[in-house]
């Protein structure tokens, strides 16, 4: 729920062995001697991204790419000198790169065969952007055909909350390079869910931002609203191209816990007028999710600590005006330790969430 200005980067956890990677004149003459195909071509990946054709660009955190490849090593190309990123082989995180800068990192040693190949951005990185170059394999082995996407589509939308701020902590007391460190997004309740669900999704998420107001009173030009057409946050004016291939069938709001956060002094509004404003705002959006997506997508709104009510009574809005495929879920607290950075929900919370939330999305009309 906390915004730390333009630039919040979080990450996680121990900083291991520096990563092998080859310098910038190396790695450009191996791309001469190896065929680059496309970066679509080679990834699926389901964020929000900038199609450059031999690299995307990005900003939201959780932005992952999929590949498959043949052969014992795997070089991953990465140009983003400000977010952190897990790289999966087989399922199994084979390292963590901590802001890995322009670069081609290497995984070695690998047995000699088939393997899938998951790179994940772990954190919200709002005021940079990412680039990745996609993969390339080790002399002898390939990059194969990209995985096919999954049938399901989940969208998060929301605050901190949905980033995973500081879930990986396990203490609430963090300096703003323990919270870089220890900011998980693909161990977020989102993330998790859509795994549960065996479903392709986003995360879009913006720590501190409200649909109406941000945390603290702070940055009252803007809100989550300004920022959620992009696909660059830091881009004024960008705006996302869907390529035809993001269809959701459920979008999960949970926006409002920097709305209702405590009022300071000098701000222009009353606990009734931000009220108000925030549920004719949240009715404007579900309404501009609908027009975006059509009838078959069910949004779900959820209600946590002091904007249940009013999110309830948007939600009731809603179907008495004849769109039944907005549902409220409430985000029940009970059993949650908020043992993330500065109070914000834990990694344990993040399960018993998902674990809550799952059911509920698998009960909906999609008919999952």
């Amino acid at each position: 729920m906390t915004f730390r200005g333009g630039n919040p980067n979080p990450g996680r956890g121990r900083r291991p062995a520096a990563p092998a990677a080859v310098d910038a004149g190396s790695w450009h003459e191996l791309r001469q001697l190896v065929p680059v195909k496309s970066v679509s071509a080679q990834v699926h990946t389901a964020g929000r991204v900038k199609d450059l054709g031999k690299a995307v660009q990005f900003s939201w955190p959780g932005v992952y790419f999929e590949g498959r490849f043949r052969g014992t090593g795997l070089g991953v190309v990465l140009d983003c000198a400000a977010a952190d990123y897990d790289v999966q082989v087989d399922g199994a995180t084979v390292a963590t790169l901590f802001t890995p800068g322009d670069t081609t990192h290497w995984i070695n040693g690998l047995r000699d065969g088939e393997h899938t190949v998951r790179v994940v951005k772990r954190n919200d990185t709002p005021g940079d952007t990412s680039t990745f170059g996609g993969f390339v394999a080790a002399p002898g082995g390939a990059v194969l055909s990209k995985p096919a996407p999954r049938d399901r589509q989940i969208e998060f939308i929301g605050d901190s909350l949905t980033v995973g701020y500081g879930n990986v902590s396990g203490t609430r007391d963090c300096n703003p390079e323990q919270l870089k460190r220890n900011t998980n997004t693909d161990v977020s309740h989102g993330a998790l869910t859509a795994q549960r669900l065996e479903a392709d999704y986003q995360i879009n998420g913006l720590s501190g931002l409200g649909m109406v107001r941000n945390v603290a009173g702070i940055c009252p030009d803007v809100t989550y609203r300004t920022y959620y057409d992009r696909a660059l946050l830091n881009v004024d004016g960008d705006v996302w191209q869907n390529p035809g291939t993001w269809r959701p069938q459920i979008v999960v709001v949970n926006l409002g816990s920097n709305d209702f956060s405590d009022l300071t002094p000098g701000e222009p509004w009353t606990p009734d007028s931000l009220a108000a404003a925030y549920r004719t705002a949240y009715g404007k959006f579900l309404r501009k999710l609908r027009t975006r997506y059509g009838v078959g997508t069910t949004l779900v709104a959820v209600g946590f600590d002091r904007n249940a009510e009013h999110v309830r009574q948007v939600v009731e809005a809603r179907n008495d005006a004849g769109d039944s495929g907005v549902r409220y879920w409430f985000l029940d607290q009970a059993g949650l330790d908020f043992l993330g950075c500065d109070g914000h929900t834990s990694a344990h919370d993040d399960r018993v969430i998902a674990d809550r939330l799952a059911p509920f999305l698998r009960s909906l009309r999609t008919g999952w």
